[in-house]
């Protein structure tokens, strides 16, 4: 148990001695970066450089672009040092707006198919409606010749009433 605890106290104290990390070596400003290479500055992705006077300063995280008055958009570089922010920003506007225009032609395209699919039946749907009216058209055929024929035998041995004189009831009796 007590060896628990002692591993538990010096994990932490271990993490700050590594190699690379901790008090033995301290974090670069990005102004120590000033007058060298925009390459060595941007190294550190928190650095902005500037470059109409080859100086590396902190990248202002309070506003999502750096000012004017740190430098311009046109000689401001981040991340990479051959593209500057207007590029940058104009890039992004574009990619952008592709997206959003490629969404709204495909909702577009999406709901002018469906509008012109539900008004007008496709082949298959026409063929089962036709099919459909032929059965309809064969099975009242049928029921006519079947009424037809049970009418010859009805007068055949006559049962069938004559429905062209409407008192012909009242005479058999």
């Amino acid at each position: 148990m007590a060896a628990l605890r002692l591993c538990a106290l010096w994990l932490p104290g271990l993490l700050l001695i590594r190699p690379g990390t901790g008090a033995g070596r301290r974090n670069p400003e990005c102004s120590d970066f000033s007058r060298k290479s925009c390459e060595e500055c941007l190294k550190n992705v928190s650095c902005l450089w500037c470059n109409t006077n080859k100086t590396c300063m902190d990248y202002p995280v309070r506003s999502i672009l750096p000012s004017s008055s740190l430098c311009s958009l046109g000689d401001a570089r981040w991340g990479v040092c051959w593209m500057n922010f207007e590029a940058f920003i104009i890039a992004i506007a574009v990619i952008a707006g592709l997206i959003l225009l490629s969404i709204v032609v495909c909702c577009c395209y999406c709901c002018y198919c469906r509008k012109h699919s539900r008004g007008r039946p496709d082949e298959a749907e026409e063929r089962l409606v036709r099919e459909r009216e032929e059965r309809r058209i064969q099975s009242l055929q049928r029921k006519h010749e079947r009424k037809v024929k049970h009418d010859e035998i009805r007068k055949k041995y006559g049962l069938l009433q004559d429905s062209d004189h409407p008192y012909s009831r009242f005479e058999n009796d």
